[in-house]
């Protein structure tokens, strides 16, 4: 098909449209085009049709719509053909999120253990062991319900915080007015926007009466831009004055956003931090039981001459004990349960591993507008300059009578809302004439009658210039230089400069002479913080993260901010990040002036993307805020993009936490609560590593020295009953850390072999104490026969249960383990578990797994072997953290505001590619790839929201093979050339 062409009143001679005389002169164009036959990716080619550009006309005829709407009819026709008014949704199947928490390495091993007791458990006599085959599929099954119970639970939560999100807009439908959700427009729909109102698609004016559009969630920029009718307004952008009728041109996808993100929609998934983390923790459980499998089957076989039978019970000791076969389903339930607490602290969670993440952050990066600040314009009282002897109460209230009261500016709105009473703006007086601003004039200007005295006066604001050159009484030079300085120091500190005269007017009349306008204040007028952001930020810096502005604003805004927020002014333009000829004197290197600034200003959609990625490339877990479509690249970039309240669509589409809340504090709560989440998850990691090295270890040795055989089915109970009680360190008391928190694989499992040995160690001395000495039979326990004693197997099964289960109690605290006292469910599921277990050991008698019951003096023996030797395993913790705290202060990433070394970056990258894995990258795909990682990813998948994250939508824009997926360079440009726009107009001043 060829391009069809229009032309706006073309000759009637033109074959590419028709002209047909209408309502006497008036002429109207068409297009040579059937719409019933036209694709949506013809609608949307701009080779073909250019919605923005062309006429309104045009976009009716185009649309086959008018001024009067659309019928429900159509409507509903459309929203089949374009779709919804949103980012495409990405839905879970539920029977296969059930059946992923059974696929992965960990699950592989306990499937095989159920294979070898019910195909290979077999012969010389002997049924298959049924118990241990039906056991082991319970377990699996138990772990995958309590999984998906969770995640579907905290998924269905955090929808519905999300659904009451949802944006709602007014649009004509059948004629008549109607409020809907903005996800049912369609093209075509006439829309009604006001003051406050978000646009929620990209439309076409139809109607504008004195329109001003907020498009900092596009620019960066506080100042609003006028449309006219024939103007194209964008989805996320907010209504500051006026009202207006658009038609809907895009929806969803086809947005200037959405058009943004599908340039990258087809990347792949990736594997998360985390997934990466639980696969590490996963091979290093199976290698070591791996090599004790090898050394059991060595041993037995050709050494001992087992019998086939005797042998494989063996090795499903070592395939059932050893697994950790609950760790991804407890760890998904902890961040399960995390996001729930998130929620109720007003941060919805959108991809749920980002919860680890966060607990990792050690640099904040915050958009200073709508994000820091209030993104409202602002009289700075405090600053205000007298040039008379008129009070700054006065020079306010001046400044207020020449303001609208109503349908406002921005600059207005903040004249009027400085008095301590906005009455007072037209209190005591009579409106006689009210000259608005105009770009010509660049002034207000209002006549007035004093009710007081029945007296007439004028007063006026607008530019320092155009104000300065108005008044002609009391205007002495130093006067005049004194206005000049004033304006100079004001532009220094990034405030705007708003310029006050008034004058008599003697005659009484509108329009009669006056005694001349006397120049009697300035105004400084800036976007100030929000009340609790200079708090935040000392509590963040009080947790160890060091918080960046980076901000599309000007670079004295930004220092001016930075100096009331106390969050420092060594900022710079972020133009100087492609120059590196200007770092002379300030930094040796790019990547040491990032990490020593304070902030950035001036700054476009790339440069935070390249700021966030550089100081991701020093070793460091980065987290940005923001509020607009300019933040969403360096969201998604960020290893945790956080949405602020009221941020576009755009930027909760890109997000990894929405806030609910205005301001930053939440964010706070956020960073607490998130680590005590990984404190629970690294507990139970060091406790779960541990517990495979004792038992692997422990029966290994009990096979080689004593030709000891534990049965399989005592060892799940235990991992059942250990399975159990973990649970409940999901909502276990802990302490967060004031430090950022990261995986440290090397020490998780220096402390595993370390406690693992220790718990081993007491086994095997409390076997030799049995075997060799009648220490017990001393004090009334009945003696063993021989080493396989089916009592023994008793006793053994409690000395091992009670002990390893008692080490959460050690790895949970950061001190001894009776100063932190644990959660009441996790207290309550330890008691049961043991004493379940030492029922067990006391009366049963279960033949067909060779055990039974060793009576009440074994019992109580077995309890104060084990106290004794849990009391020294403070100790051994103490040990171990000094050791390792040598080491980690040698590896920790450089610190912010102080200079970098080559050696730093280069260590702190090589900290990155080694604990920090794939989180440091746009895919989070691993530099040091680990087979078995995306087995893990669907039991820590982003389940919670079914929203699609922007950060998959943007993910290998920059791969580890160097291929890059770019934006589209009109796109780009047209982003950039707003942005400048909004700029040029700040720094020219075009409005009062």
């Amino acid at each position: 098909m060829s391009a069809p062409q229009y032309a706006e009143k073309a000759p009637a001679s033109s074959s590419s449209s028709t002209t047909q005389p209408h309502r006497g002169t008036e002429e109207v164009v068409t297009l040579n085009v059937d719409p019933n036959t036209l694709t949506v990716a013809d609608l949307y080619d701009k080779e073909k049709f250019d919605l923005e550009t062309m006429d309104n006309k045009l976009v009716f005829q185009l649309l086959q719509c008018g001024p009067e709407g659309l019928t429900q009819a159509e409507a509903g026709a459309r929203i089949l053909k374009f779709g919804p008014n949103k980012l495409p949704e990405k839905k879970i199947n539920p029977i296969l999120q059930f059946l992923s928490f059974m696929w992965n390495p960990l699950s592989w091993v306990m499937e095989a253990a159920a294979i070898v007791a019910i195909g290979l458990s077999n012969g010389q006599g002997e049924a298959p062991d049924w118990q241990d085959f039906v056991g082991i599929v319970l377990l699996l099954l138990g772990n995958s319900c309590i999984g998906y119970y969770e995640e579907r639970g905290a998924g269905k939560a955090v929808e519905a915080l999300m659904a009451a999100l949802a944006p709602q807009c007014t649009v004509k439908r059948d004629g008549k007015w109607e409020t809907m959700e903005a996800a049912n427009l369609v093209p075509g729909d006439i829309i009604s926007i006001g003051i406050g109102d978000v646009v929620p698609a990209d439309s076409r004016m139809v109607v504008a009466n004195n329109v001003k559009i907020d498009q900092a969630a596009l620019t960066g920029e506080s100042l609003p831009v006028g449309k006219e009718v024939g103007d194209e307004v964008f989805s996320g952008s907010t209504v500051k004055q006026g009202e207006a009728e658009a038609v809907v041109i895009g929806t969803g996808l086809n947005t200037f956003f959405g058009r943004a993100a599908s340039l990258v929609a087809g990347a792949n998934e990736g594997m998360g931090h985390l997934q990466q983390v639980l696969a590490k923790i996963g091979n290093f459980c199976i290698f070591s039981i791996a090599i004790f499998l090898v050394a059991e089957i060595f041993v037995m076989y050709p050494g001992f001459k087992y019998r086939y039978r005797r042998g494989m019970n063996n090795l499903l000791v070592l395939l059932i004990g050893g697994i950790p076969i609950a760790m991804p389903t407890v760890l998904s339930v902890t961040l399960a349960i995390g996001a729930k607490q998130l929620a109720e602290h007003k941060a919805i969670v959108t991809r749920i591993s980002a919860i680890e993440e966060l607990a990792g952050v050690t640099i904040l990066c915050s958009d200073k507008t709508g994000t820091l600040t209030l993104n409202e314009l602002t009289i700075k009282i405090d600053s205000i300059k007298q040039y008379s002897d008129v009070s700054v109460e006065d020079i306010l209230l001046f400044s207020a009578y020449a303001s609208r009261v109503e349908n406002q500016d921005a600059i207005d709105k903040s004249v009027v809302e400085s008095l301590h009473d906005i009455a007072l703006a037209r209190q005591g007086i009579e409106v006689l004439d009210f000259v608005p601003f105009n770009p010509v004039d660049k002034r207000t200007q209002v006549t007035y009658r004093r009710l007081a005295d029945n007296t007439v006066h004028r007063a006026s604001k607008g530019m320092s210039q155009i104000i300065q050159e108005l008044c002609t009484r009391d205007m002495a030079p130093e006067v005049e230089s004194q206005l000049a300085a004033d304006v100079d120091m004001f532009a220094q500190r990034g405030l705007r400069a708003l310029a006050v005269a008034e004058e008599s007017v003697p005659s009484g009349t509108v329009d009669g002479e006056g005694t001349g306008f006397r120049l009697i204040g300035l105004l400084p007028i800036f976007d100030p913080p929000r009340h609790d952001t200079k708090e935040t930020i000392e509590r963040a810096i009080d947790l160890g993260v060091h918080v960046k502005m980076i901000t599309g604003d000007q670079l004295a805004i930004a220092k001016e901010t930075g100096r009331d927020l106390g969050m420092g002014d060594t900022m710079y333009k972020a133009s100087i990040l492609n120059k590196p000829d200007e770092l002379a004197g300030i930094a040796d290197s790019v990547d040491e002036l990032v990490l020593r600034a304070d902030g950035f200003a001036g700054v476009y959609p790339e440069h935070k993307y390249e700021i966030v990625e550089r100081l991701q490339n020093l070793g460091h877990m980065v987290a940005m805020t923001g509020d607009g479509v300019n933040d969403a690249p360096a969201l998604a970039k960020a290893n945790v993009g956080v949405a602020v309240a009221d941020a576009s669509d755009a930027a909760r589409s890109a997000a990894d936490i929405v806030l609910t809340e205005a301001g930053l504090s939440t964010i706070i709560e956020a960073f607490i609560h998130s680590r005590i989440i990984f404190q629970r998850m690294r507990n139970y990691a060091i406790y779960t590593c541990s517990v495979t090295i004792r038992v692997v270890t422990t029966f290994s040795i009990l096979v080689f020295a004593f030709k000891f055989d534990f049965p399989p089915f005592l060892v799940l109970i235990l991992a059942i009953i250990n399975d159990g009680t973990m649970m409940t360190i999901s909502t276990d008391r802990v302490k967060p850390s004031r430090n950022p928190n990261s995986w440290n694989l090397k020490e998780i499992f220096s402390y595993a072999i370390v406690y693992g040995s220790y718990l081993t160690l007491s086994t095997l001395i409390f076997f030799v104490v049995i075997d060799k000495t009648n220490f017990f039979q001393r004090h009334g326990c009945k003696a063993f026969t021989n080493h396989n004693d089916f009592s023994l197997h008793s006793v053994i099964y409690l000395q091992v249960s009670i002990l390893s289960q008692g080490l959460i109690f050690v790895t949970r605290s950061q001190g001894f383990f009776f100063t932190e006292r644990p959660s009441t469910f996790l207290m309550l599921a330890f008691v049961i578990a043991q004493f379940v277990a030492t029922i067990i050991t006391v009366y049963a008698n279960w033949g067909f797994t060779h055990i039974t019951g060793a009576g009440w003096h074994w019992a109580g023996a077995v309890w104060i072997w084990d106290i004794v030797w849990f009391i020294p395993l403070d100790f051994v913790k103490f040990g171990m953290a000094s050791i390792i705290e040598r080491f980690a202060v040698a590896r920790s990433p450089p610190t912010p505001g102080e200079p970098v070394t080559h050696e730093q970056v280069e260590l702190a990258r090589q900290r990155t590619r080694m604990s920090m894995d794939a989180a440091q990258s746009v895919n989070r795909i691993s530099t040091i790839p680990s087979r078995g990682a995306s087995y893990y990813a669907p039991n820590l998948h982003d389940h919670v929201s079914s929203r699609r994250n922007f950060g998959s939508r943007v993910k290998q824009m920059i791969t580890k093979s160097g291929k890059n997926l770019t934006m589209d360079g009109n796109e780009l440009r047209r982003l950039q050339s707003t942005q400048a726009q909004a700029a040029s107009r700040v720094l020219g001043g075009n409005s009062t």
